[in-house]
């Protein structure tokens, strides 16, 4: 028996799954970590705690089912993207917390690299836009600013990586990184798929501080998982989340998209195996590198959407949990005329403008708790509009919008997306098509399966737009207008 272990580290929690070789679902196992937060906004991880529960998870997810461990044949790994890590290669040790991905710290750094110059240099080699979102910034903060970083650099034992590097070094020893999580650093040329090392240096780093790049299904390294396998098992897939999803998604060939609804959000099209521009607003990367050739794809990213639903339960309490705000938002027929900009620590694609503010707009004395509710919702379907349509820009076609994560449970936010888009969503059978598109990853590329046999396990649904033009236009002209001004411009 074929079994496959994946380790899906997202923002909020590691998750241990367990695969059968015909892609089907086994058990689930999640471990949260804390979002150490400060008064300025700043967002970190502690990755020896993540390190430890990548470990439990995955320990509890093999006792809850039942399996016997000797059947696990090969491990997959799909991880939080841009989320960076600093350690010495000596000790193994961090050298500060992780700085995640949603934290805007190292504006400083973009700042500077701007009056640089190397503003247009950073989108036509990397295809991406020169944000502090991105890892190469946070790393160059750290060596800036955390004096054990800058002297690890000194002494030529510094490691950056991101949270698949980090993974892969503790469970096996080995540092490396794969096309994906490269792509996303703004450090990787996605033309001569190398480290770049103009920005390299521009980031005040070292080709040495960084990790060795693979192709997506390579062999990563053995690791037993600190002695819970009885032998050792190969690492053999590892994807961004986004990416492992959109290949979870069955999004192959050039045109086809997906979103994933989760802590943020990411949108992204399949662009084919040749490097191509990005419309403006929009950046390219790499989905995958596959059986030796590596797919380019278009992506914008949200910086909240699931989060903009936690922060209502959790941060100010306007509603009990999570889980009923589709319910509350769906109990009235409309906002009534309020809007919410998620702007908490500015606004991602396609507007990136770091200083921009989150805020309620258009309350008045009739607005309740449900209009609010009902309006973070709906911010969420628009922030995704937003992307789609500058993915749109230059021709591209999409037609359906595949869709994963835990929202397309909201049966209210799925309908709302599907009207606002003007086009049918394709739900997945599946919740988390991340730990999904790792596992198929995986799995072929230890030779268990080939890829069309995996993905026969599980339908969909569509979910079809009802909206008349008219609503739509007066529901996509208010969020216009609301953008507006909290962006300034």
């Amino acid at each position: 028996m074929n079994i496959i272990l994946v380790i899906d580290q997202s923002t909020s929690a590691s998750k241990g799954f367990l695969f059968s070789s015909e892609g089907k679902l086994l058990a689930r196992s999640d471990v949260p970590h804390r979002q150490i937060v400060n008064d300025a906004g700043w967002v970190e991880h502690n990755p020896e705690e993540i390190m430890q529960n990548v470990l439990l998870s995955a320990k509890n997810v093999i006792e809850t089912s039942g399996i016997d461990a000797k059947d696990i044949s090969c491990i997959g790994i799909t991880n939080q993207r841009e989320t960076a890590v600093c350690w010495d290669k000596t000790t193994g040790k961090p050298l500060h917390n992780a700085v995640v991905w949603q934290c805007a710290r190292a504006v400083d750094i973009t700042d500077a690299i701007e009056k640089a110059g190397l503003k247009e240099t950073i989108r036509k080699h990397t295809g991406l836009i020169l944000s502090p979102f991105f890892s190469a910034a946070k790393y160059g903060w750290m060596v800036k600013h955390v004096p054990e970083v800058f002297n690890a650099k000194q002494k030529g034992t510094l490691c950056c990586g991101t949270i698949d590097s980090w993974l892969v070094f503790k469970l096996t020893g080995n540092y490396k990184t794969d096309f994906s999580n490269a792509s996303r650093t703004q450090l990787l040329n996605l033309e001569t798929l190398q480290w770049d090392k103009e920005l390299v240096d521009a980031f005040y780093l070292n080709i040495h501080c960084l990790p060795e790049i693979c192709f997506s299904d390579s062999l990563f390294g053995f690791t037993d998982f600190d002695g819970l396998l009885p032998v050792p098992v190969p690492i053999h897939g590892v994807l961004g989340d986004s990416h492992a999803a959109l290949f979870g998604n069955g999004c192959w060939n050039p045109g086809m998209a997906k979103v994933t609804y989760g802590t943020g959000s990411s949108v992204m099209m399949n662009a084919g195996t040749a490097f191509i521009e990005p419309p403006s607003g929009i950046v390219t990367s790499i989905g995958w590198g596959i059986n030796k050739e590596v797919h380019y794809v278009l992506e914008g990213n949200i910086h909240y959407s699931g989060a903009v639903i936690n922060w209502l339960a959790n941060d100010i309490e306007l509603i009990e949990n999570s889980k009923i705000a589709g319910d509350i938002a769906a109990a009235v027929e409309n906002t009534g005329g309020v809007y919410l900009v998620p702007a908490f620590s500015g606004l991602g694609a396609p507007y990136f403008n770091n200083d921009a503010r989150a805020a309620f707009l258009g309350m008045n004395r009739s607005t309740k708790k449900s209009h609010l509710v009902r309006a973070a919702e709906e911010s969420i379907a628009f922030q995704i509009f937003d992307v789609v349509s500058a993915i749109r820009q230059n021709n591209k076609t999409i037609s359906v919008l595949h869709a994963d994560g835990g929202a397309t449970h909201d049966a209210f936010l799925m309908q709302f997306q599907s009207d606002i888009l003007g086009i049918p969503l394709e739900i997945s059978g599946i919740e988390e098509l991340s730990a999904f598109g790792a596992a198929a990853c995986a799995a072929i590329g230890s030779g268990i399966v080939k890829q069309d046999d995996f993905f026969a396990a599980y339908g969909h649904k569509i979910i079809l737009p009802k909206m008349d033009e008219k609503s739509r236009t007066e529901h996509l002209n208010g969020w216009k207008n609301a953008v507006k001004i909290i962006n300034g411009k």
